[in-house]
């Protein structure tokens, strides 16, 4: 699928007075910024670039091209139950050290055709790969079943998404694609990285970062929770002490 003449502009004005490497990444958002308000229901970003080279194309092994996005990471416990006396009760838990609150992967074709595991383990581009826990207890022998749970779980909530083949490249030199983010996002800076891979091997790689905040009324209120948790507690009370009476009211006047 081509790009649309307008992305070819867009992309094309990018590459003025950019240094020049073998191949390089030159990269476009149709956003840097998420507003996260009260009626927020998740944001798709567009990201696109172009390849800038010195020379030809090389021949051999085809370009492919990963994308990801990171949120803020965080300490997770994972806990696990077990059933004992007919009773769901908790047993091993695990503290994960960092795991991004949201983390996409976006790629050209297969990850395990573009990226060998020893430039996995060194950029950490794979979901497994940005989780790091190195701190579970000696009596846990199987520490690794934790880290799944978390992939597990947050994937099923689409904060953890491997998009393989959503990335389109035309002619090795123009490519784009786009990452649905959902509702349930953590403040702060979402860094987005680009890999240039040939054979499996990265030979070029860029970042540049997402900004996700609150506005309006989200941020006031959250704000106010954070700096002045006693009004924001009377505040809340008597949201639901109003809301019982109007509930109350309503009851009755339809009983009349």
């Amino acid at each position: 699928m081509t790009l649309s003449k307008t992305l070819r502009w867009l992309v094309a004005a990018l590459f003025i007075a950019m240094p020049v490497t073998a191949e390089e990444v030159v990269l476009g958002l149709s956003k840097n910024e998420v507003a996260i308000t009260t009626s927020f229901n998740g944001s798709e970003i567009l990201i696109f670039g172009a390849v800038k080279r010195e020379k030809p194309i090389p021949d051999g092994e085809p370009l492919a091209v990963i994308i990801t996005i990171a949120g803020p990471s965080e300490t997770v416990t994972v806990r696990r139950k077990e059933k004992k006396l007919g009773i769901w009760v908790n047993t091993d838990s695990v503290d994960v050290d960092a795991a991004p609150s949201f983390y996409a992967v976006a790629t050209s074709g297969l990850l395990r055709d573009a990226l060998n595991d020893v430039e996995d383990l060194r950029y950490k581009i794979s979901v497994p790969r940005a989780i790091r826990s190195v701190g579970a207890p000696m009596n846990v022998l199987d520490a690794a079943s934790f880290t799944e749970a978390v992939i597990r779980i947050r994937g099923a909530s689409d904060l953890y998404q491997l998009l393989e083949d959503s990335v389109t490249v035309d002619d090795q030199t123009l490519f784009q694609t786009s990452v649905r983010m959902p509702a349930a996002l953590t403040e702060g800076s979402y860094a987005t990285r680009i890999f240039l891979t040939r054979g499996g091997k990265v030979v070029s790689s860029y970042e540049t970062a997402i900004d996700v905040r609150k506005v309006g009324l989200e941020r006031w209120l959250y704000t106010l929770s954070r700096e002045n948790a006693f009004l924001y507690g009377l505040m809340s009370l008597a949201i639901a002490i109003a809301a019982g009476w109007g509930a109350s009211a309503v009851f009755r006047l339809f009983r009349a």
